[in-house]
């Protein structure tokens, strides 16, 4: 009979709890899953990173992407809220009742502007696994952002333990529109910058973490979205840095993307947009570079968030340990509103109430592009437009809203010491944004439920990237895009697309990533092919034609992000009188 002997460490544990030095009752033992962040950035461009080929600083972004994965054919929704429900659910975006936006219920299944509960976010199924959940950051999947209103699709009530940031779409960095903490609003102090406090509210959380539990933190940045705000002294690092205009800036990144291997190197840069002159051609030179520095200074200070949260991370000992996505929900947006006019409507910009009219100290804010007018301060309120948004998504073609690479291809980037041995490759299979939600759940061993809190959920449309963090192998035999009558189906090497009312295109995306070769006429038997799976997809996802939902091209006065007409003409009258002291031209006024 062989009897083994106790160790010397556990008979002296034995004696300690038998005198009472320690507790009988020990810790439970450190949950050993990891921690998951996902870092959404809005309107950044396929190029503009440092490791994707751009001009920008960001040292700290590109050192996630040396020491992890870079995808080079990762997908999103094409715009804002579309993305933002696709990768919190997994599905796509008309499944969750937001296949438009926000800002107007159509009463149609996939264009409710609301989150519906057939769908369960990351949160929601991550927290019934022991997860602590946490949000910093542009929420945008909900119709309803009063404070006094229904707040059932607020963060907190879609699975979130902490929440911090704006309700809507977009507002400014100095003064967020929107801005709550939990389920109330709040302000930020004068001077707070919304990126660095977004940031500070994240350390905080992290900070506060018990390690025995993993996390799951979203961090959702609204730069570099319009309006361009920065600080001054990041701004002036960029002076000067684009004088060669987006022309030749477009094939330099080209060529830089093709030296990296992130495209191959028979790839061509897509023809300059019809509605872009030629860099030579133009007026206002310095003033077009200035809105481009103030957007690359959005871009740094993203950089800059990121190696604050990695210092946390390494503060509470966590970061092998922790999987960190990068990317961003749609390419750059040519928006831009000339003179203070929303497009060709003759409505004024501040008629949306995103657009705050006065600084916190009270200075009118001058809400447009204004040649001359440089972008950063609180009393501005302006994009880039489609000049240097052509450049934001090279060598790609077309822009946010568009179904085009340079609307649905942008940066991702995931890192993790402890869980992807590969370090600084390359991964090529076509991905989507709907696959984070099934990523997270295998990390965390949780089971996507098939109901949730008595309703039944819809199947998961996105596929875990584990295998693809392991080797690049393929993950999705099609995916598919529907935004504003805009569409597209990609099937292995094969991709159609479409404008709104235009006939398909067709494109061999493996062989013509930039889609410069249409291809339709010589082989009408692959389009069918494929806008036949298009079809039967859109039949199947609540998607219809949007000439059924009426969509008007601003909101009407009676939604409640629009301002009254004497508010606005009151504002008209400052903003006007501060330009005219400086020389500028004036803002458009409303046109009857």
């Amino acid at each position: 009979m062989n009897l083994s002997l106790p160790s010397p460490a556990l008979m002296l544990a034995v004696m300690l709890l038998s005198t009472g030095a320690i507790p009988a009752q020990t810790k439970a033992p450190q949950d050993s899953r990891p921690n998951i962040i996902v870092i959404l950035v809005d309107d950044m461009g396929f190029s503009d990173i440092g490791c994707y080929g751009g001009e920008i600083d960001t040292p700290t972004i590109d050192k996630l992407a040396s020491e992890g994965l870079r995808f080079t054919q990762f997908y999103n929704c094409g715009r804002c809220c579309p993305t933002r429900a696709s990768l919190l659910t997994g599905l796509y975006p008309h499944k969750t009742g937001i296949g438009f936006m926000t800002a107007q219920d159509f009463g149609k299944p996939g264009y409710r502007a609301d989150l519906n509960r057939q769908c369960v976010t990351i949160a929601e199924a991550l927290k019934t696994s022991g997860y602590s959940t946490y949000m910093t950051g542009k929420w945008h999947v909900s119709k309803d952002f009063s404070e006094d209103g229904p707040k059932h699709n607020w963060p907190l009530q879609r699975g979130f333990d902490k929440f911090y940031g704006t309700l809507l779409a977009a507002g400014s960095q100095w003064d967020p529109i929107t801005l709550t903490e939990g389920n109330s609003y709040t302000k930020m102090k004068p001077g707070e910058f919304y990126t660095e406090i977004l940031t500070n509210k994240a350390c905080e959380y992290i900070q506060q973490h018990d390690t025995q539990k993993p996390f799951f933190l979203y961090l959702a940045h609204t730069a570099p979205h319009w309006p361009l705000h920065a600080r001054q002294k990041v701004i002036e690092k960029y002076r000067g840095r684009f004088a060669a205009g987006w022309d030749k800036l477009r094939a330099q990144r080209l060529e830089r993307l093709k030296a990296l291997g992130i495209l191959p190197k028979e790839s061509q840069l897509s023809s300059r947009d019809a509605k872009v002159p030629a860099w030579d051609s133009i007026p206002h030179k310095e003033w077009e570079q200035s809105r481009f520095e103030a957007f690359a200074a959005m871009v740094d200070h993203i950089d800059q968030s990121t190696a604050s949260l990695l210092e946390t991370l390494d503060s509470k000992g966590v970061r092998n340990n922790t999987l960190i996505l990068f990317l961003s929900d749609n390419g750059g947006d040519k928006q831009e509103h000339m003179y203070g006019e929303i497009g060709n409507t003759g409505k004024p910009w501040a008629y949306m109430r995103y657009v705050p009219l006065y600084t916190p100290d009270g200075a009118p804010v001058i809400a447009g592009d204004i040649p001359g007018w440089k972008l950063g301060p609180a009393n501005t309120y302006g994009g880039y437009g489609t000049k240097w948004a052509h450049l934001s998504n090279a060598p790609f073609k077309k822009f946010k809203k568009d179904t085009y690479e340079g609307g649905i291809s942008t940066p991702m980037i995931a890192y993790w010491p402890k869980g992807i041995k590969a370090k600084n490759q390359l991964r090529h299979q076509p991905s989507h944004v709907a696959d984070i939600m099934a990523t997270c759940l295998e990390l965390a061993q949780t089971p996507y439920p098939k109901s949730y809190q008595g309703q039944t959920l819809k199947p998961l449309d996105g596929k875990s990237l584990l295998p693809v963090f392991e080797k690049d192998q393929k993950n999705h035999k099609s995916l598919f895009w529907e935004h504003h009558g805009n569409r597209a189906a990609r099937v292995g090497d094969w991709k159609i697309v479409a404008g709104y009312q235009q006939a398909w295109e067709l494109y061999h995306i493996s062989k013509d990533r930039t889609e410069t070769q249409n291809l339709a006429s010589q082989h009408p038997e692959k389009v069918k092919e494929l806008s036949g799976l298009y079809d039967q997809w859109a039949a199947n996802s609540d998607v219809i034609p949007r000439e059924q939902l009426n969509i008007p091209e601003i909101p009407p006065s009676d939604n409640p992000l629009v301002r009254s007409k004497k508010e606005i003409e009151a504002y008209l009258k400052v903003a006007n009188e501060e330009l005219k002291k400086h020389g500028f031209r004036q803002l458009q006024t409303e046109k009857q």
